[in-house]
C-alpha cells in the first residue's frame, strides 16, 4: 500500500476522493453543532468538526471500528498523544526553513530525521505491544505499515547514517575562530579555523589551579570575546548562533550531499504521510476522550445499526443528551424515540423545564455522532443517515431591526424550507415564540403541513399546546396530499409539579401545564387570595 493513501477514517482513496468532492457530505454546519451543544464538549484545533461529517455508511462503519479499538486499547490514545507533538515539531521546522529560504541546512536536516525516527519508534513500540488486540481495519493496516517501515533496509540504513552524522555533530565542543585585522587593528574578516572535540578552558587563574596545569595550549582562552554573555542582546546572540551554524553547515556540506538523496526520496515522503494524518489523530483522540468521559459516568454508548438513507429510520432505546450528561452530577434520564410509519414528524409539548429542549438536542446529537462515525448516546439505535440537519432554536435580537422578531423567525423558517428534503432532519425548539399563540399556531400549522408534504423527519418542541391539539386536522390535510403522518409527544409530570423528564407518546393536556406554570409563579387564584390575605 502507498503510505500516502492510508487513512484512519476513510476505508480507501476512493472514499476520501468522494468526500473531498462533496459527494457524501451532509449539510451540517458549525452553527448547527453550536446550537446542539456539541462544540462545548468536542472541538478541534486543526480542522472544523463539520469537515468530518459523511453520509457514506462504509465510512461510518470503518470509523466506528477505529473508535472501538481506541476505546478498548488505552495505549492507542497515549501513542497518538505522544506522536502529535513530534509531528508538530517537524511542521514547525519546515516552516522555519521555508521562512529562511535555506533548504540545505545541515542541522535542520538532522533534526527532522531524528524527529521522523522518533515518530516511527513511538508508533512501532505501541502497535507491536497491542497488535494482538487490534480489530479495526485502520489500526491493523497501520500496524502492518509501520512494521514494514521499521524493519525495512531503508529504515535501518537511515538509522545507521543518522547515528554516524549525529555523533559527529555531538562531538563538536568548540570552534577555533580566526579574525584578520587591518593596520588599525579593526576586524576585516573572520572564519572558523577548526571544529574541536574538546571545550576550551577559561584561562582564569582559579581554573588553572583546579586543573593543576599552568601551561597554555590551543584550548586555553587568553581573553574573552566581548560582548558575549549576560549583557549580550537577543539579536547579538542570534547573529552569533547563525554565523556558527552557517560555518558548521559549510564544513559538513559534503556529508549532507552524500545522504541528501535518502532524505528527499525516502524520509521526507514518509514524513508527509504522517503529517497528513495529524487532523485524523486529533479527531480520534478528542472523540475518544469525549466517549470515555460518558462511559466513566456510566452512560450507555452503542454502535448503531446503519440503515440506508431512503429508509429514513430513527429508532433509539434509552436515548439521552451527552452534553447534559457531562454537566450534571445526577443520573441522566433516558427516553425511547422512534420515527415510523405512524409518525415522521412529532410535536412535543409539556411544561417549561420539562426536558423538551434536551430531548430535541439529544435527537440531533445522536444523528451527528453517527455521521461522524462515533458511538451514539443510547442503549440501542437503528439510524439512517440524513443529508442535512436544520435547526430553528431561540436566538437573540440579531437581524430584527428591519424584520422584527417574528419576521426574523419566519425568514429563518423559510430558509430551512428551501434546503430541506425527504432525507433531512429538522429540529424546531420553541419556534414562533415571539408572537401570540393564535398567530404562532397558524404559522406553525402551515410549516408543519409543508414539512409533512416534503416527508422529512422533524421534532417540533413547543409551548403551543393549541397546536398539538390541532394535529388531527393538520394530518387530514397533509395526508390527503401525500404527506407523512404527524404525532404528538408529551414531557411528563410526576405530580405536585415535579418534572419526570420522561417523554411519552401521548395527547397533551394543555390545561394541566398552564396550571403548573401558574402555580410555580404563585399566580393561581388560590395563591393570589392567600397573598392578599397576608397583606391585610
Amino acid at each position: 500500500m502507498d503510505f500516502n493513501e492510508f487513512s484512519l477514517i476513510y476505508p480507501s482513496k476512493e472514499h476520501r476522493r468522494r468526500h473531498d468532492s462533496g459527494e457524501c457530505v451532509p449539510d451540517i454546519d458549525l452553527f448547527t453543532l453550536q446550537e446542539l451543544g456539541l462544540l462545548e464538549i468536542f472541538t478541534l484545533k486543526n480542522r472544523d468538526l463539520s469537515e468530518f461529517f459523511t453520509t457514506d455508511a462504509e465510512v461510518m462503519r470503518y470509523r466506528m471500528a477505529t473508535f472501538d479499538d481506541m476505546m478498548r486499547c488505552a495505549p492507542l490514545s497515549d501513542m497518538l498523544n505522544k506522536l502529535v507533538p513530534v509531528l508538530n515539531d517537524i511542521m514547525e521546522l519546515r516552516r522555519l526553513e521555508a521562512d529562511s529560504g535555506d533548504t540545505t541546512d545541515y542541522l535542520s536536516s538532522i533534526t527532522e530525521i531524528e524527529l521522523y525516527v522518533s515518530s516511527i519508534k513511538i508508533l512501532h513500540e505501541c502497535l507491536t505491544g497491542v497488535k494482538a488486540d487490534l480489530k479495526s481495519p485502520a489500526f491493523v493496516s497501520l500496524a502492518k505499515l509501520i512494521t514494514e517501515l521499521a524493519e525495512s533496509d531503508y529504515y535501518r540504513e537511515l538509522n545507521q547514517k543518522l547515528s554516524e552524522l549525529t555523533q559527529r555533530v555531538r562531538e563538536i565542543k568548540s570552534v577555533t575562530i580566526g579574525v584578520n585585522l587591518d593596520a588599525q587593528l579593526r576586524p576585516t574578516s573572520a572564519g572558523v579555523l577548526s571544529i574541536n572535540p574538546e571545550a576550551f578552558k577559561s584561562g582564569d587563574v582559579l581554573d588553572k589551579i583546579l586543573r593543576l596545569n599552568f601551561k597554555n595550549d590551543n584550548y586555553t582562552c587568553i581573553a574573552n570575546l566581548v560582548p558575549f554573555g549576560k549583557k549580550q542582546s537577543e539579536n547579538q546572540k542570534m547573529a552569533l548562533s547563525l554565523a556558527f551554524n552557517s560555518a558548521i553547515n559549510d564544513v559538513y556540506r559534503s556529508s549532507l550531499k552524500s545522504w541528501k538523496k535518502i532524505v528527499q526520496a525516502y524520509v521526507l515522503e514518509n514524513t508527509e504521510f504522517l503529517l497528513n494524518l495529524i487532523p485524523e489523530f486529533e479527531f480520534l483522540v478528542k472523540g475518544t476522550n469525549m466517549l470515555k468521559e460518558l462511559q466513566n459516568k456510566g452512560c450507555a454508548l452503542s454502535i448503531p445499526e446503519i440503515r440506508p438513507m431512503e429508509e429514513r429510520r430513527f429508532q433509539a432505546t434509552a436515548l439521552y443528551n451527552p452534553c447534559v450528561a457531562l454537566k450534571i452530577e445526577d443520573e441522566i434520564v433516558a427516553n425511547d424515540l422512534i420515527f415510523d410509519d405512524k409518525a415522521t414528524i412529532y410535536v412535543l409539548s409539556g411544561p417549561n423545564r420539562g426536558g423538551k429542549s434536551v430531548i430535541t438536542c439529544a435527537l440531533g446529537l445522536a444523528q451527528v455522532m453517527m455521521q461522524l462515525g462515533m458511538y451514539v448516546p443510547a442503549k440501542e439505535a437503528v439510524l439512517s443517515p440524513v443529508d442535512g440537519i436544520y435547526t430553528h432554536f431561540p436566538t437573540g435580537a440579531d437581524d430584527t431591526i428591519d424584520k422584527g422578531r417574528l419576521g426574523e423567525e419566519c425568514a429563518r423558517l423559510s430558509e430551512i424550507l428551501d434546503c430541506v428534503t425527504a432525507s433531512s432532519l429538522v429540529l424546531l425548539d420553541e419556534s414562533l415564540s415571539s408572537t401570540g399563540s393564535f398567530e404562532a399556531s397558524y404559522i406553525a400549522a402551515e410549516v408543519l403541513s409543508g414539512l409533512a408534504h416534503i416527508g422529512c423527519r422533524c421534532l417540533f418542541s413547543t409551548h403551543l399546546h393549541e397546536l398539538a391539539a390541532e394535529i388531527d386536522n393538520i394530518n387530514a390535510r397533509s395526508l390527503s396530499s401525500g404527506g407523512v403522518a404527524i404525532d404528538t409527544l408529551v414531557a411528563g409530570m410526576e405530580g405536585e409539579g415535579k418534572r419526570s423528564f420522561k417523554i411519552m407518546r401521548a395527547k397533551p393536556d394543555g390545561k394541566s401545564y398552564a396550571r403548573d406554570i401558574a402555580e410555580s409563579y404563585g399566580l393561581t387564584y388560590e395563591n393570589i387570595l392567600n397573598r392578599i390575605a397576608k397583606e391585610q
